[in-house]
């Protein structure tokens, strides 16, 4: 506790050495894999601003904590940020800390994060989902800019991350949804889309057996729409029975590789310890 309280401490100003990612999407952004014992050994430099009250992990809406999952809602599993968030922490500078802000919905459609769009959307969900929108005050994306300022306070955002897609199958208008929510999100956070890239992730791909696959050659035109947006392979990462979610090691594998998709972005090399598997990313570079 009391090495949690340093960091905290350490950012209740705004710290340009505090560098925070916005997560949002669907159960795969969300965490579906049971947490394992090797999950929970965090380093404190890695932090999660809770966004909504956890009594079950002593944890406050809008407070900082080191980053032991779940990282979305209370009982959630590991996601992709979990280890984004090591593989960051294994090669930034030892005064660098990082923070997660996650809000994320399991099963919803993209349109779920769309302010024009939500209402409709959530008036027709059904009720288990609407029970974890009304967590996040019934507007999913609204909560994301509420925390996203929270932690404005504290740090600076260098990126966002997003893993959403199978309620969204064959969508092929989902590129330019995406769009417009970055972009509203950069707006509503006076962010520039230089300074903040979009990071999205493949669904279970087909060596895996994904029933969702073929999304991803959607998920792939993404940079063709956001200049700034780089697509995080998914090929190798293990697939649950149900072929829609990971297993525990195709997170930790996806996480790894968007955190090295992030690490080049921000001029650092991961070390050689670091998962060995290659990043295959798509999109454009030299940006």
């Amino acid at each position: 506790m009391a090495i949690v309280l340093l960091f905290v401490g350490d950012t209740s100003a705004q710290n340009k050495k505090f560098y925070i990612f916005l997560c949002f999407g669907q159960s795969n952004m969300e965490g579906n894999a049971r947490i394992q014992p090797q999950d929970t050994v965090v380093d404190p430099r890695l932090q999660v601003l809770e966004t909504v009250d956890c009594p079950n992990l002593k944890r406050a809406k809008g407070s900082w904590y080191t980053a032991v999952p779940p990282l979305a809602r209370c009982n959630t599993g590991l996601t992709p940020a979990d280890y984004f968030g090591r593989t960051l922490i294994a090669a930034l500078p030892t005064d660098v800390t990082v923070g997660i802000v996650n809000v994320s919905v399991a099963g919803c459609k993209i349109e779920l994060f769309q302010k024009d769009s939500y209402k409709d959307y959530a008036a027709t969900a059904p009720s288990w989902m609407v029970n974890m929108i009304n967590e996040y005050g019934g507007n999913p994306y609204g909560h994301l800019v509420e925390m996203a300022k929270l932690a404005q306070k504290s740090g600076v955002i260098k990126g966002i991350l997003l893993h959403q897609g199978e309620s969204n199958a064959n969508d092929t208008l989902w590129t330019l949804k995406v769009k417009g929510i970055y972009d509203m999100l950069l707006k509503d956070l006076h962010l520039k889309a230089k300074k903040v890239p979009l990071l999205a992730g493949q669904l279970v791909n087909e060596d895996q057996g994904g029933k969702c696959a073929a999304m991803n050659h959607i998920i792939d035109k993404l940079p063709e729409v956001i200049p700034n947006a780089y697509v995080i392979n998914s090929i190798g990462c293990p697939a649950a029975s149900d072929k829609l979610h990971f297993t525990a090691d195709g997170y930790r594998i996806l996480g790894t590789r968007y955190g090295l998709q992030m690490l080049n972005l921000l001029g650092y090399k991961a070390p050689a310890t670091t998962n060995p598997l290659p990043i295959q990313t798509t999109g454009n570079t030299g940006r």
